[in-house]
């Protein structure tokens, strides 16, 4: 039964909880056998905390026998990004400039918010060094790989939250998206991720990257996505940024389907590269959406490349978050990031004002686009996932000599609705040739993340994936 339990939703463990059909002790501990049996060959997780999550799941058990969980997650085992603030453990963001030895006092607002719901935090997971890059691995903790097939990336930058998720370490799990960063791993590892609407999910501190950086849930259902965007998004003093509570429950209206709502559809947004065999199950998929009745149009959004104004806002943010750091410390980081930092130094002011000014108008473009469409289908990315070790997979079209952020040309898809600030989601659609996951994003107005969520609940019963890599099998407790 260790190996079902690991693969219960958040839903269905907090429906067994209050009918005292399973424990959160017998879960926690389900997990736990989980993760020492099959994150050898994964290297998901940079920190597991066993001492302190039998004990979170000692004390829900002992409030579920009482009939008084604290919250909606009250046992439910969660993982947080190795960027975010846990009080207590070190966040290491990667790296190997950043000491562990120091006081840890404090809890990012996702934290703090999924520790009052009485969430089992089980450890941190993996990410390239500060998140620079769409892949997982670091000077500090090596490489993460893809439970579909372990000579294969996960993606990034959440990628270990998203090894975890699909091998059955945990149910739920925080990430960040500040390019991608949600929506690549759960593409690549056949997941669901959602970047909320900027701002819904408070953060602090603040990302060196700015407005372009969200938090949001990774899960292996559009449900336990939902359930974990209503505790993550309460508010929180420390963020200025925030935006105001919706005071709606994201879980009801789940299963209100597509039918009546105008997609268009853009297979590569009028200048994507994009291996066939992703474009082949991404049109195939887009097609069961209009069989639901949903009206789909193909047409492009109408906007140019925003590769260039990306870029520059990204390299300024790396410029800015590690300013601090001496040349010693900037020596010992991944030789991707050093370089990333140097293109931000031979920025000007110009530069970033520049780019931002492109950023805005794309932005008031998309506001544009969505009176007409309620919301955009595209591939989640151009590829599937590719060998561990590299920057992009081999021959990959379109990449300019000697750029240090190859990864955005491969996830064409991704960092525009970050300059947008839109909701988005990957939702798994269908797998290529070699067994490895395809996802479909679907991007919504600025706001409109219940109906990104609605939608992808559309779409995760027609295409019925199957979760569990075949990992499972050969690592079952």
């Amino acid at each position: 039964m260790g190996d079902d339990l690991t693969y219960w939703s958040a839903t269905r463990l907090v429906a067994a909880y209050r009918e005292k059909s399973v424990s959160p002790v017998e879960v926690s501990d389900a997990v736990l056998a989980r993760i020492e049996a099959a994150d050898p060959g994964l290297n998901a997780f940079c920190l597991l905390d066993h001492d302190g999550a039998r004990a979170a799941a000692r004390a829900s058990e002992g409030r579920w026998a009482k009939g008084e969980p604290c919250g909606a997650l009250d046992g439910v085992p969660v993982t947080i990004k190795d960027i975010i603030l846990t009080r207590g453990w070190a966040t290491l963001r990667g790296s190997r400039t950043i000491d562990p030895d120091q006081d840890w006092p404090e809890d990012a607002p996702v934290t703090a918010r999924l520790r009052e719901a009485g969430a089992v935090l089980i450890g941190k997971t993996t990410t390239p060094e500060f998140g620079w890059k769409g892949l997982s691995d670091n000077p500090l903790t090596g490489i993460t790989r893809n439970p579909w097939n372990t000579d294969k990336t996960p993606g990034g930058s959440s990628g270990g939250a998203a090894a975890a998720c699909a091998a059955g370490m945990g149910a739920l799990h925080v990430g960040t998206d500040g390019g991608g960063s949600i929506r690549i791993p759960a593409a690549m590892t056949g997941i669901f991720g959602l970047k909320p609407s900027f701002g819904r999910v408070p953060a602090y501190p603040a990302s060196p990257f700015g407005t372009i950086a969200h938090v949001g849930p990774m899960t292996r259902t559009v449900a336990d996505a939902a359930l974990m965007l209503n505790v993550i998004s309460q508010p929180d003093a420390r963020d200025w940024l925030a935006l105001p509570p919706e005071g709606r429950d994201y879980t009801k209206g789940l299963d209100g389907g597509v039918k009546g709502l105008r997609i268009a559809y853009s297979p590569a947004l009028g200048y994507a590269h994009v291996e066939p065999r992703v474009a082949r199950i991404v049109a195939a998929a887009v097609q069961k959406l209009a069989d639901l009745g949903a009206h789909v149009d193909e047409v492009d959004p109408g906007f140019a490349d925003p590769t260039e104004a990306f870029n520059t806002i990204w390299k300024a943010g790396a410029l800015n978050g590690l300013k601090g750091l001496s040349d010693d410390q900037r020596a010992m980081m991944d030789p991707g990031l050093q370089a990333v930092y140097a293109a931000g130094e031979a920025l000007s002011l110009v530069d970033f004002l520049d780019a931002n000014t492109q950023r805005a108008t794309l932005a008031v473009h998309m506001n544009r686009f969505h009176r007409k469409f309620d919301l955009l289908a595209t591939p989640a990315l151009a590829v599937t996932a590719f060998d561990v070790g590299r920057l992009a997979p081999d021959e990959f079209p379109g990449i300019p000599p000697g750029e240090p952020n190859k990864w955005v040309y491969w996830t064409p898809f991704t960092y525009p609705f970050n300059l947008t600030r839109q909701p988005a989601c990957s939702i798994p659609c269908g797998f290529d040739e070699d067994g490895l996951p395809v996802g479909l994003q679907l991007v919504g107005a600025m706001f409109a993340d219940a109906l990104v969520l609605r939608a992808a609940a559309a779409c995760e019963q027609v295409f019925a994936i199957d979760r569990r890599p075949a990992l499972s099998a050969q690592t079952e407790s």
